[in-house]
């Protein structure tokens, strides 16, 4: 049998092992006996203090040189995140498990008191340290910039020969702030909204950079029709570059959903508009029949809008003469009178919707489609 016998180098006790300890690297005072290893032996290393910058307005963290968006629900949760950063595990120790508990100093102060446990040469090892965890609170750079009003691009809302609506301007700020919000949940600190304004004759958005202005107009236009068209202005130059900001323009067509136009040089009777998206799109109220605006025409054919859908109003349907016309009451003199049955009308029905304007009195469909 061999003798396997060694003796430590620090205080020359035997050491009856061949090679290092189980769980032991070799070096580092692997060939010492048990209890002049864990005389100098650490299971942590952690520093007595850690300090972390929080942005005060969206809660961002700072680490390194950059701004990093967290999860946290509150500064304890920052606090946990930091020290765990900071915290060194001895490498000779196997099965760690640790816990912490944070003590609140105040309002800016916790104290963690962290508990470690690990296998280290054959033997459980505990360990307890507590780290003072000082919260910062400043201004990140991305809230810097909104807080400065800065901006690389303006989405300005417009509709042509028209002001917009409400609901269009509505619905183009929900585009926007949408738009915005999926861009940083997709983690771009670079995106964000520095205002939104009415104007006499839309809404402006300004927003951090021209890709999103520029997205943000598509998709406007997307779902009210309409064109993007867009300018630069130089503002200043910077190491020799010139630094431009953009301005996108969505010009919401002359004419939206619901409107009821007479058509120039149409002699076929008014058309409900029922998309503006590309060539305007509608339905005859004469026969009920589908129209599509030409070609050159686009979304803005000359024509003068006789009301809205949202003009009309109920009234009887007192009897159908043929499959062209019907005898409907007049809303406002209570008299019978003729009008164009289009094919939507449902000659079982005991009232229509009609709307009556300057050339005379029309059914109007029950739902609008396109």
């Amino acid at each position: 049998m061999s003798d396997s016998r060694a003796f430590c180098p620090r205080c020359g006790a035997t050491v009856d092992r061949d090679g290092p300890p189980p769980g032991a690297d070799a070096g580092d005072g692997a060939d010492l006996c048990d209890d002049c290893y864990f005389d100098d032996f650490d299971l942590v290393a952690a520093p007595d203090r850690v300090e972390v910058q929080v942005c005060a307005e969206c809660g961002a963290v700072h680490r390194g040189n950059r701004w990093v968006d967290v999860d946290a629900r509150d500064y304890t949760d920052v606090a946990v995140d930091a020290v765990s950063e900071e915290l060194g595990v001895h490498l000779d120790a196997r099965e760690v498990s640790w816990e912490v508990r944070p003590e609140q100093v105040d309002e800016t102060t916790i104290r963690m008191h962290c508990r470690f446990q690990g296998v280290v040469r054959g033997t459980v090892r505990e360990e307890t340290v507590v780290v003072s965890v000082k919260i910062g609170r400043g201004t990140c750079s991305r809230c810097g910039r909104i807080a400065g009003g800065s901006f690389a691009a303006t989405v300005q809302v417009r509709a042509a020969d028209r002001e917009p609506t409400p609901e269009e301007l509505e619905g183009a700020e929900e585009i926007a702030r949408e738009y915005v919000a999926d861009r940083e949940d997709a983690g771009d600190r670079n995106a964000f909204i520095t205002e939104v304004g009415e104007t006499d004759d839309g809404l402006n958005v300004k927003v951090s950079t021209t890709q999103i202005g520029r997205a943000i107009a598509e998709r406007i236009v997307r779902r009210f029709g309409g064109t993007v068209n867009d300018s630069r202005r130089l503002i200043t130059e910077e190491d020799g570059e010139r630094v431009y900001r953009m301005a996108y323009v969505a010009r919401l067509p002359p004419y939206r959903p619901g409107d009821v136009l007479s058509l120039s040089d149409d002699d076929d009777g008014p058309v409900l508009v029922t998309s503006v998206r590309g060539n305007l799109k509608g339905r005859r109220l004469t026969t009920g029949e589908r129209f599509e605006a030409a070609y050159e025409d686009g979304d803005h054919p000359e024509a003068t809008v006789l009301g809205t859908d949202d003009d009309g109003q109920e009234t009887t349907l007192v009897a159908v003469e043929d499959d062209h016309a019907v005898q409907v009451l007049d809303p406002e003199t209570y008299e019978s009178v003729t009008v164009a049955r289009p094919d939507y009308l449902d000659p079982d029905a005991e009232t229509v919707r009609v709307l009556r304007h300057h050339e005379g009195l029309h059914v109007l469909p029950e739902e609008r489609d396109e």
